[in-house]
């Protein structure tokens, strides 16, 4: 089994487990009361479910490393996770962290940890995407160094009409 631990001054990073589905279950659960849901892709949460999509990071990350899942934990709690899939020459990332800890600065530490290895493994390039109005996550990724290089107009969802409802999304690059 494949692992690996990172730790910063105030978390521990590590590869993503089976076991941790309740955890991720509860950050998806946190986010569907978010403001800024309208703008990520709709997650499954009842418990079989994330169970399954889990069980699946687990071994994308053991097997390969097309695509690489960490949780951040902030002693023995998952407060977040961080998702990495190779997209051209580099990897795309993706986050998503409990509401009670943002603005704390646990995002920022943790990806820059994680971008650290993953400038150790080689990897040139990070894309990431957000809403250009989700303001915070915009921001996280100019504090970590990444420019917006082009926009895209992006649905997720359907008005009650069955509509698509498009947002600009904002494409940021970083190289390491």
């Amino acid at each position: 089994m494949r692992s690996i631990q990172m730790n910063t001054e105030r978390l521990t990073i590590r590869y993503i487990e089976e076991n941790d589905w309740k955890s991720i279950q509860s950050i998806w659960l946190d986010f569907k009361q978010s403001e800024y849901v309208i703008y990520d892709n709709y997650k499954e949460t009842n418990s079989e479910s994330v169970k399954q999509r889990i069980a699946k990071w687990t071994q994308f990350t053991q097997s390969g490393i097309e695509h690489i899942f960490f949780t951040v934990c902030l002693g023995n709690e998952v407060i977040g996770y961080v998702s990495l899939n190779i997209e051209g020459d580099g990897y795309e990332i993706g986050y998503g962290f409990l509401d009670k800890v943002h603005g704390k600065g646990y995002a920022r530490e943790s990806i820059t940890a994680i971008l650290d290895y993953m400038k150790k493994l080689g990897v040139k390039r990070i894309v990431a995407r957000t809403a250009l109005k989700n303001v915070p996550s915009v921001r996280l990724l100019e504090s970590l160094e990444f420019k917006l290089t082009g926009t895209e107009q992006i649905s997720f969802y359907q008005d009650s009409e069955g509509k698509d409802i498009y947002f600009e999304g904002g494409i940021f690059d970083r190289m390491l």
